[in-house]
């Protein structure tokens, strides 16, 4: 049976970026990041199956009522949520499946199923995070203010993930990363204070 795998993080801290970069690694040949299922239509380079399962609002419907999903949401209108029976196929097949999930997934996941690995990037600080949110220019003042409140909410509950990986350095997280879902290893001594050190910031 493979592992399941749930990686959560404020926005603009990184999360995607370390996903990517760790599935391009060949001991990741194993590992499969997990496809959701959405209501919202598909875009032109996207694919069925591959991108997202599009489904119908009335599909989706009922896979919720059937207890189909292992986590759901709806976001700007549109509904997306995690296929339970695509997970454990591929877990059944003893390969890893890794759930790139907002802290409220995340949870749901961890709930129905207990072994979940759940994992928390966090920023080294609030100033950091300020930084990256403005250099993406994707978001108004308003939108990166927003955003920084909520980080705050998610980190309080965060902080009790399985493991807590700082990202104030991207190769350094990568290997917190890599060490945690390929050899079950928790960070080296001098990463488990950084990793401590901004958490206790961030919290403060």
């Amino acid at each position: 049976m493979g592992k399941l795998f749930v990686i959560s993080a404020p926005s603009g801290t990184g999360k995607t970026s370390l996903i990517k970069s760790l599935l391009e690694d060949p001991m990741s040949s194993n590992t499969k990041l997990g496809i959701s299922c959405t209501t919202r239509e598909k875009r032109p380079k996207e694919k069925d199956g591959i991108s997202y399962f599009f489904i119908s609002e009335e599909e989706f419907k009922e896979r919720v009522n059937n207890k189909n999903f292992l986590e759901y949401a709806e976001v700007f209108g549109n509904l997306y949520g995690t296929p339970k029976d695509w997970v454990l196929s591929i877990l059944a097949k003893d390969e890893n499946v890794i759930l790139e999930l907002d802290i409220q997934g995340a949870l749901q996941v961890k709930e129905t199923f207990p072994n979940t690995q759940t994992i928390f990037i966090i920023p080294p600080s609030y100033e950091d995070l300020t930084k990256r949110l403005e250099q993406r220019a994707q978001d108004s003042t308003e939108e990166i203010q927003r955003r920084l409140n909520e980080a705050r909410k998610e980190i309080t509950i965060g902080k009790d993930f399985d493991q807590i990986i700082v990202n104030n350095n991207f190769d350094d997280a990568l290997g917190d990363l890599k060490k945690f879902i390929f050899f079950d290893e928790g960070p080296s001594k001098k990463r488990s204070e950084a990793n401590k050190n901004s958490l206790n910031l961030l919290l403060d």
